[in-house]
């Protein structure tokens, strides 16, 4: 926990009860695949017995991001060990740490040499490993720009890839709904983790009833929320991954007050010192704005109002991305029809953020390729070979 925290600048809190405890339950998970992936035996026209097998893909490239970078090295990990691939795993330049310790324990557990490879480096080291004729397949978790970079790459050695790349995910606030629970939820879609989530539900469409409370209750809350040590266990925020990221979240904050969205809450950078960024809260959003186009990953929240059903739903698709969206409403004949008309990989109803290693995840449209967890993640990582033998008449 120490390591993630040090390495990222999460919250230790957030890194303890969150990420570590997701990160033994997802690899537990996977042990239990090991021998469960299987073939069929299959009908066949005429003397035959046909049958398929499931075999490794082989060596797996796996480029980590550093938003969490202990968990998604685990989502990588766990279904290419238990179907039997290698693996060369590059974490991110920003935090390696806790990818070296991984090893560490990987070598202190018994596995063979060569089993697993940790090729710490910065791009040009995944340029290697897409570009290499003996690597099968990639799987990457990152921007949607390095994604096609990937998916360029990739093409001439026609490998395998799982991408799970950017989102600006809509997040569907009716008027029906408790109005302080809703407020918090929409928080913590937004804030959690500093802002610096694939999913972060960055727009947030609430109904015209409710709206101008909303906004009151929504910047009351990010004022009150606390930045600061990350190893202080009463901060909810710690900074920023590095100053790069740091400068572009506040590029977007000043771009967004610019084009004329109301700043609500925030608005600048938090403190004298470090990559803090105050929590922000823009209202009067319009989708035209950058800060409603652009993936900002960082505490920047923006509520856009909506008047009706029809109009959410194209609005929340108008998009480039479809990584994950929410609804929030206790109408069910209107979330089902939300849950259909979305296009996203996943839809959560009245909560957000909510990952099971069962559950599949990955993205619609430039959100990515593939899925992972649950057993749609272990057919990323197999190869189906069918098997026909003839058999032999024996009065022949």
């Amino acid at each position: 926990m120490s390591l993630e925290t040090l390495d990222n600048g999460k919250p230790y809190t957030a890194a303890y009860y969150g990420d570590v405890a997701a990160v033994i339950k997802n690899l537990r998970y996977y042990a239990g695949w090991a021998d469960k992936n299987h073939g069929k035996v299959l009908p066949a026209d005429g003397k035959y017995f046909a049958y398929t097998r499931h075999e490794p893909v082989g060596v797996c490239g796996q480029i980590i991001p550093w938003n969490f970078p202990l968990l998604m090295a685990a989502w990588k990990l766990g279904p290419a060990l238990a179907t039997g691939n290698t693996i060369i795993m590059k974490p991110a330049e920003q935090t390696p740490l806790t990818a070296l310790y991984v090893a560490q324990l990987i070598k202190e557990a018994g596995f063979p040499a060569g089993v697993v490879n940790m090729l710490p480096g910065f791009g040009d080291a995944g340029a290697a490993l897409v570009n290499h004729p003996d690597v099968d397949k990639i799987a990457f978790t990152g921007s949607t720009e390095v994604g096609k970079l990937i998916q360029r790459g990739a093409a001439d050695t026609i490998k395998r890839i799982t991408l799970e790349l950017g989102g600006k995910s809509p997040n569907i606030i009716f008027g029906d709904v408790d109005l302080e629970k809703a407020v918090e939820a929409a928080h913590f879609a937004l804030f959690y983790n500093m802002g610096q989530c694939c999913t972060a539900g960055s727009r947030t469409f609430v109904e015209d009833k409710i709206y101008d409370k909303f906004v009151e209750l929504s910047a009351e809350r990010a004022k009150r929320r606390v930045v600061g040590d990350p190893f202080d266990p009463n901060t909810e925020s710690g900074p920023q991954i590095d100053s790069e990221q740091h400068s572009k979240i506040l590029s977007l904050i000043e771009t967004g007050k610019k084009q004329g969205a109301k700043l609500a809450a925030g608005g600048g950078r938090a403190g004298d010192a470090g990559y803090f960024v105050q929590p922000t809260v823009f209202a009067d959003v319009t989708d035209d704005m950058d800060i409603a186009k652009t993936e900002i990953f960082g505490p920047v929240q923006q509520i856009i109002k909506f008047s009706s059903v029809e109009e959410v739903v194209a609005r929340a698709n108008k998009t480039e991305y479809g990584l994950a969206a929410a609804v929030f409403s206790n109408d069910l004949d209107r979330v089902n029809y939300l849950v259909q008309a979305i296009r996203a990989g996943t839809v959560w109803v009245n909560d957000y953020n909510v990952f099971g290693n069962q559950v599949p995840f990955g993205g619609f449209k430039q959100s990515g390729l593939g899925r992972e967890n649950g057993p749609y993640g272990i057919n990323n990582y197999t190869e189906v070979k069918a098997v026909v033998i003839k058999l032999t008449d024996k009065n022949s």
